[in-house]
């Protein structure tokens, strides 16, 4: 099935129920009109003469011409390749990564998107969302011209979205995502996450994220589901914005999720008639889950992905856990996919016993452009994930942390998550991360820093005798440092990168 054909058949069961919303302008869509506007977007490119396998780049903040060139750009069987605002100044990059014959984008984007389109010079359009702008085509406009698509290519095996990585380990990478097995993916997740056409999903990070597309936005569409999105998230008209749509189901990162949870606790209550909060783009302190439990009395379902996958290496049930030990558990893989754990020699470890992520039976057909990087993270017909984990004897995977940000002191691998997990439970603190610094002697020394909670003041020699008995390490060499904030990453990572840095600085 095509991601697109999900929106076709979502208007054929139910064509006058909303489909999207964008929030901050109050401006939402039944499904037919969503596919009316679609089929316009798509009749728009195709006059411009996008045609399938072109590339075409989205730069711009969430909103619902976003989504509706998404999907137009699948109708035709051209790619689309969406990259984060926040990257404004490594535009240029992308865009000779990818080479795009158009780029779509949000007025106030002007500047960089005319300045890469210049360097490269690849790009035939420039279309501008909010109207005329020199030197690029008003969308408005074109939209209104109604011009008639060609005929749907309906391949399912072809690229229809690049998924650009985060860039921790070196240059982001398009990962090349077909429209199947992304859609198998996709009815996966909404059926693991018991997601009916009743529901209205809800989320607040950016639609660059592939995240957003197999969490916010493809499951969603697959049940008949409403798909809100917003492009300004703050605590207060975030909360608000939840309850006004009457959100059931609400798609963040541990940042926004921890907000809803400290909002809600100021308010007293949850937005209504939220049914449980789904979290990705890093992992989840036991903490926040245990909140959501005893505070919220709500279900915050844990996923673990990338932007290799089109999907979940593994993903929870909407469901309250009970037991405090098993917090840390993300939950099994998902049907379409064989998730496993393996040694460095490339065989299975035994359960329980940590080694690298991996997973077989659906992912990118490969890096755009990058034929050596894919062979190497595909080897042996896996998807090597560079996450270091385990599964237990239910099937559910835990991760431990980056293959790439273990840290070595007196010769023992320290898991960062160990200790960050520890600091983020004691009274005060409110994020921790841990990195190492290269040591003269060898190996690194560990350096957590730590935020306080608001109003709050952390006695950081006690937080260290606190921890001692509670990780497996010998925390004599730890330095525990004070940080009014920590660096993220656009999708909402603690930039572990940045901080090393910072610390050897």
């Amino acid at each position: 099935m095509l991601m697109h054909h999900l929106l076709y058949r979502a208007a054929e069961r139910a064509p006058d129920a909303l489909a999207l919303n964008w929030v901050d302008r109050n401006l939402a869509l039944t499904a037919e009109v969503a596919v009316d506007g679609m089929e316009r977007m798509a009749g728009a490119l195709a006059h411009l003469g996008i045609a399938p396998g072109d590339r075409v780049l989205i730069f711009a903040h969430n909103g619902m011409d976003y989504l509706l060139a998404m999907l137009g750009i699948w109708r035709l069987g051209a790619i689309s390749a969406l990259v984060n605002v926040k990257y404004a100044e490594d535009l240029a990059y992308y865009v000779d990564d990818h080479r795009p014959k158009a780029i779509i984008y949000t007025h106030d984007m002007e500047g960089p998107v005319k300045a890469a389109a210049t360097t490269v010079g690849c790009v035939s359009h420039l279309v501008c969302m909010d109207g005329s702008q020199e030197g690029a085509h008003a969308l408005p406009d074109l939209m209104a011209a109604k011009f008639a698509p060609p005929t749907d290519p309906e391949d399912v095996t072809a690229i229809a979205h690049l998924s650009y990585t985060s860039g921790t380990t070196g240059k982001p990478k398009g990962a090349c995502l077909a429209h199947e097995p992304t859609v198998t993916a996709a009815r996966c997740i909404g059926e693991r996450l018991r997601i009916r056409a009743s529901d209205r999903s809800f989320g607040p990070t950016a639609l660059s994220s592939s995240y957003q597309l197999v969490a916010n936005l493809l499951p969603p569409m697959a049940a008949g589901a409403t798909v809100n999105v917003m492009g300004k998230w703050t605590q207060t008209t975030g909360w608000d914005a939840l309850e006004r749509t009457g959100t059931t189901v609400f798609v963040g990162n541990p940042v926004v999720l921890a907000e809803l949870l400290e909002e809600s606790q100021a308010r007293g209550r949850l937005p209504s008639p939220l049914r449980f909060g789904l979290s990705g783009g890093g992992p989840v302190p036991p903490t926040l889950r245990k909140a959501f439990r005893d505070v919220l009395k709500l279900p915050l379902v844990e996923s673990f992905g990338q932007s290799e996958i089109g999907g979940f290496f593994a993903l929870g049930f909407p469901e309250i856990e009970p037991d405090d030990s098993k917090l840390v558990r993300i939950g099994p893989g998902t049907p379409d996919k064989e998730v496993a754990i393996l040694t460095t020699s490339g065989s299975r470890a035994p359960i329980g016993s940590v080694g690298e992520i991996c997973l077989r039976g659906g992912f990118m057909a490969g890096y755009w452009g990058r034929p050596e990087k894919t062979a190497e993270t595909t080897r042996g017909g896996w998807l090597h994930s560079g996450d270091l984990g385990s599964i237990d004897a239910d099937g559910y995977v835990t991760m431990r942390g980056r293959l790439a940000e273990l840290v070595t002191v007196d010769g023992v691998d320290w898991f960062p998550r160990d200790v960050e997990e520890a600091l983020a439970d004691q009274p005060g603190v409110l994020l921790a991360a841990l990195v190492g610094v290269p040591h003269p002697a060898g190996g690194a020394t560990p350096i957590a820093f730590v935020t306080e909670r608001p109003g709050e003041t952390v006695d950081l020699a006690a937080v260290k005798a606190a921890i001692a008995p509670q990780v497996p390490y010998d925390v004599t060499p730890l330095v525990i440092r004070k940080a009014a904030s920590l660096p993220m990453t656009p999708t909402g990572k603690i930039a572990k990168a940045t901080l090393a840095a910072e610390a050897a600085a």
